[in-house]
């Protein structure tokens, strides 16, 4: 099925797949959360139709959920993927590990892949889910998912590099089982701020602070990737606890891609890129997309509160001064 949505600037088709409809209604649900000021935009956004309708109002969503051999493709161990209908399984064994990246790259956005981890003991391991630029002074937004013994929680980390640096490092545990089901995570990313999202649900925000005079990723075109592979040198408590090469092959599943943004041209510098990018009028800089609202706030808290476990801007030890976007950020 292919839906159509016109703004002032251009048109967007919209592929909707058996996992699409679905997604859309997660979108709606974040969108109409963040426009939650405006009780007529809401309304609309209720349902599939009204969620069109209130892209046609407000800003227009280039959503597109494909099959895998659509959007992306293996860069590393192409005979470690096997297919089940419409899910990616990807495998690590104690011969390689296995990755793959997107065909384009984008500028803003939002990208979405729905994930299960590996089952069991999966001590040792690492699956991630980020974006990326290239070269020495690369952007990018990780999430890497350490695995652990039985019983243990699942820990991700988010980290984010701005012009090659990275350090920036914050853990949390999850509040389910990652391995039972299939889980959405997200990264949101405008002129105003990164997002990190679990099922929806706000886990980090990268602010823009570039008026503080601290860089900020807004430059550089991102490609899409996944891989998993053994770290078992620092991945599981420290490193203490090694990979049981006994339970391999290690599968992490894959479903549910999205990807909504700013597709770049190759053809086309960085400079050129984030021009257009930046003036394209894309839903993600709609102002009420620049912050978020009460809601995602209180959402971040509890999550902070109740699941973070490490993060870099309380490790005295690795920082005596505080980082400087760690006395800015609200978040």
């Amino acid at each position: 099925m292919l839906l159509t949505c016109q703004s002032s600037h251009q048109t967007y088709a919209i592929k909707t797949t058996p996992h699409s409809l679905s997604s859309l209604n997660k979108t709606s649900k974040y969108l109409s959360s963040s426009l939650n000021s405006n009780n007529t935009t809401m309304a609309l956004c209720s349902s599939v139709i009204g969620f069109l309708m209130c892209f046609s109002l407000c800003f227009c969503c280039a959503l597109a959920t494909a099959k895998f051999e659509d959007m992306f493709q293996p860069y590393w161990a192409p005979d470690h993927f096997s297919f089940d209908g419409d899910a990616v399984n990807m495998k690590l064994d104690n011969f390689s590990g296995a990755g793959f990246s997107s065909k384009s790259k984008y500028m803003f956005g939002r990208v979405n892949i729905q994930i299960k981890l590996v089952e069991g003991d999966s001590a040792g391991t690492v699956t991630a889910f980020y974006m990326s630029s290239e070269g020495p002074k690369h952007h990018e937004f990780d999430f890497e998912f350490l695995g652990n013994t039985t019983g243990e929680p699942y820990v991700v980390q988010t980290n984010v590099y701005v012009n090659g640096v990275g350090n920036r490092e914050q853990r949390l545990n999850l509040w389910f089982d990652p391995t039972k089901d299939f889980h959405s995570y997200s990264i949101l990313w405008n002129q105003r701020q990164v997002v990190f999202l679990v099922d929806d649900t706000p886990i980090r925000v990268h602010t823009n602070l570039e008026h503080k005079g601290i860089p900020y990723p807004k430059d550089q075109a991102m490609g899409v990737y996944s891989s998993i592979w053994n770290a078992d040198d620092w991945a599981t408590q420290g490193g203490r606890v090694k990979t049981d090469w006994s339970h391999a092959p290690f599968v992490a599943s894959y479903r549910g891609f999205e990807i909504n943004g700013c597709e770049c041209s190759v053809a086309n510098s960085d400079a050129d890129n984030a021009k257009r990018c930046a003036n394209i009028g894309g839903w993600w800089d709609h102002p009420m997309l620049s912050e978020l609202n009460v809601h995602q706030s209180h959402q971040l808290i509890w999550v902070r509160a109740n699941h973070m476990i490490y993060d870099y801007c309380s490790d005295t030890d690795r920082f005596p001064s505080v980082p400087m976007e760690c006395e800015h950020h609200r978040h």
